[in-house]
């Protein structure tokens, strides 16, 4: 195994290669700090690229541009509370809340640290343990899947702390907006009032650009106007200190094994993961009060969880065939087109291409960290800028990124209107994000629980009936009354102790 990862670096390292990787990497950052772009779309666009350079070169071209997306969609979310791509949504809780309280570089810091150890890791499990794990996600069938993916709704509740009714609307609200378009199995037009343009369903950027960009700017503004914008602090430090560090290597930790083994599952994603892990920390982690306040490991935990998801993703893509995700659907498109057939002969019939490829994986996560070390300071800035300059930038940006969708007008205007449902529930205290994980995995959820159903012939004692899907379903409901309890617990201990004293 030595052997061949020592040959690996030998082509990984070749000028020529290391140049593709860097290329790679800075795309990918740049991709990931755009909204509107997103990696499956750009992995797409470099498909005809790839035919004209050597197997090795074009795996590498591929892996590097789709770390780099993971990479860079934090820099938004951080500075201005627009996530690059879907799974830095969660990282908008904590990390732009750092951002107003003049810790920008610390944020920005954490989450490029964050996804170097989490990177790396994954990659190390992908060496050595990579197939005889990836195994066991042939466990997960349609029932599992739709049971892992209620489980991860339900965990939303926690975002809201105790009301878990705003928190449960939200989600609904994100999986009625996922049934537009046509239904896959009958092939009816659902919701979609006879436009063509929404037969495609509504895209998850189109959402979330509204929800978070336009409803930023629309609340900047309002309190500009009013005299109410609380002052952004002045960024005092731009890199991380050794206590920071110290304190949020846990969180670090906690992210990355929870990010890589729901990213493994084939369809989990990144998105996905990095939900599960910041809620599972609120559950397990000190102070779990301090999450949604600005605290650092609200940054390092979903971000270690996104590319820990992202490298395991690759796991079942190389190992079983299996894609983890829209970019690895397409990856596994090249590698088909490069007549390279995934699956438990891949490590036999094309070693030193997969060698090759792994031990670029390690370089690229290395070149990611030293590239994104000194442009901290960099993004640091914007935050300097008066806001009467930098939102009408951020409109414009959003506006480029959803048109460039599919060219149509009829996203403006969803865009629009998210933005309005967004500013409507943000004044009155509704959670964002349950509506969006809902968007992006209602069509999902909906494919799962129609193959279960169509494999039971009609029975939903399915999902009762597999071990796996029970215990999920199980933690789920747990996981939804969960902040009820405790907060009928609390209430009940103070209303013991006043009687006490009384």
């Amino acid at each position: 195994m030595f052997e061949h990862l020592l040959n690996g670096f030998a082509v990984a390292l070749l000028p020529l290669n290391l140049l593709i990787a860097l290329c790679g990497c800075l795309v990918g950052t740049l991709i990931g700090v755009l909204p509107g772009l997103g990696p499956t779309a750009t992995l797409a666009m470099l498909i005809p690229l790839v035919f004209s350079m050597p197997p090795a070169t074009a795996l590498i071209l591929l892996t590097s541009v789709y770390y780099g997306s993971m990479y860079g969609g934090s820099t938004t979310s951080i500075l201005v509370n627009i996530p690059g791509e879907s799974a830095s949504v969660i990282t908008t809780i904590d990390g732009h809340k750092m951002a107003m309280q003049g810790r920008a570089g610390p944020a920005l810091a954490v989450a490029a640290i964050g996804s170097f150890i989490a990177g790396t890791f994954s990659v190390l499990m992908l060496t050595f343990v990579g197939a005889p794990i990836a195994r066991y996600a042939l466990l997960f069938g349609p029932a599992e899947f739709f049971a892992l993916m209620v489980f991860g709704l339900c965990t939303v509740a926690s975002l809201t702390g105790t009301n878990v009714t705003k928190s449960i609307i939200s989600t609904c609200l994100g999986l009625m907006i996922a049934t537009i378009g046509i239904d896959l199995v009958s092939g009816a037009a659902r919701f979609t009032f006879g436009n063509p343009f929404l037969q495609d369903g509504v895209d998850f950027v189109v959402v979330a650009i509204g929800m978070f960009a336009l409803t930023e700017v629309v609340i900047t503004a309002r309190e500009v106007h009013e005299g109410t914008r609380a002052q952004i602090v002045k960024a005092g430090k731009v890199w991380i200190s050794w206590s920071e560090f110290v304190y949020s290597l846990p969180a670090i930790l906690r992210g990355t094994v929870f990010g890589f083994v729901i990213g493994m599952l084939p369809g989990a994603g990144a998105t996905l993961s990095t939900f599960i892990a910041y809620n599972l920390e609120k559950r397990v982690c000190k102070h779990p009060e301090r999450l949604g306040t600005g605290d650092i490991r609200g940054v390092a935990n979903p971000e270690s969880a996104n590319n820990a998801a992202s490298g395991a993703s690759l796991v079942p893509l190389l190992t079983l065939g299996l894609p983890g995700g829209g970019a690895t659907a397409v990856m596994l498109g090249a590698l088909m087109m490069l007549d390279i057939t995934p699956g438990p002969l891949m490590f036999e019939k094309h070693g030193a291409i997969v060698w090759t490829l792994i031990a670029s994986m390690y370089v690229g996560n290395t070149l990611l960290l030293l590239l994104n070390w000194p442009l901290v300071n960099v993004f640091a800035r914007v935050m300097r800028i008066p806001a009467m300059y930098l939102m009408p930038t951020v409109l414009v940006i959003s506006t480029i990124g959803v048109w460039s969708l599919s060219y149509s007008a009829v996203d403006l205007v969803l865009t629009g209107a998210a933005g309005l449902l967004g500013y409507y529930m943000r004044v009155n205290k509704y959670p964002v994000e349950p509506l969006i994980l809902g968007l992006i995995l209602g069509g999902r959820l909906e494919q799962a629980y129609r193959q279960a159903l169509i494999i039971s012939k009609g029975s939903n004692m399915i999902f009762l009936e597999k071990p796996i899907s029970l215990v999920l379903l199980i933690c789920a409901v747990a996981f939804l009354f969960l902040p009820m309890l405790l907060k009928r617990s609390k209430q009940y201990k103070a209303a013991a102790e006043t009687a006490e004293a009384a």
